[in-house]
């Protein structure tokens, strides 16, 4: 079970974890041209962004630093996000019920909270504007902050990505876009061709 982090987190150190969280949206929207309506999924320790071992120190003041900023880059750019839950909860997803409606996802019942879920998905509840809990999706992109094993919920085929920022605060970052699989043998072409008139 995860355990709740007891003291104040500096506020230097969230501003710290806003800032690297947008560099990284931004930075991963664009290398994977993601486009309005496809799907960034996040997975999120916030106790190994404060340096602890994941789920030993859960904190709602580093998860609203992580989720507030990469909201407004998702929002800004039509890009629909899903927050995975830990383990406790089998790495369910909060989404937009929107979101669940256009990729006709399955609703499952369970709301997620600090100790059992963690406190990103948790918070994800509350920030967004109609949260649904999900059991599997299939992102086009994807944020690992902590290793905190994303890649069930990536479309094949996973690339990984890299940036200039390889941590959020001290969690080890992940980055993945997909691509669809390339199918055929020796005679395949895989970039489109404009026919001459």
């Amino acid at each position: 079970m995860s355990e709740l982090l007891n003291e104040q987190v500096p506020a230097e150190f969230l501003a710290q974890v806003s800032n690297q969280v947008r560099r990284v949206a931004e930075g991963l929207l664009a290398v994977a041209n993601l486009v309005p309506g496809q799907i960034l999924v996040l997975g999120c320790s916030t106790s190994e962004i404060t340096g602890r071992r994941i789920g030993s120190g859960t904190s709602t003041e580093v998860a609203r630093a992580v989720l507030e900023p990469l909201l407004a880059v998702c929002s800004g750019a039509g890009v629909r996000l899903a927050v995975q839950c830990c383990e406790h909860l089998n790495r369910a997803l909060v989404v937009e019920r929107e979101t669940m409606d256009a990729y006709g996802l399955e609703q499952v019942t369970v709301v997620p909270v600090p100790q059992a879920g963690g406190a990103t998905a948790a918070l994800a509840m509350e920030l967004f504007q109609d949260a649904v809990v999900v059991e599997e999706i299939r992102a086009h992109a994807g944020i690992d902050i902590g290793s905190t094993l994303i890649g069930m919920h990536l479309r094949r085929v996973a690339v990984p990505v890299r940036l200039d920022i390889d941590k959020i605060g001290e969690a080890r970052l992940t980055l993945a876009r997909t691509r669809p699989k390339l199918i055929g043998g020796a005679r395949a072409v895989y970039v489109s061709v404009s026919k001459k008139v």
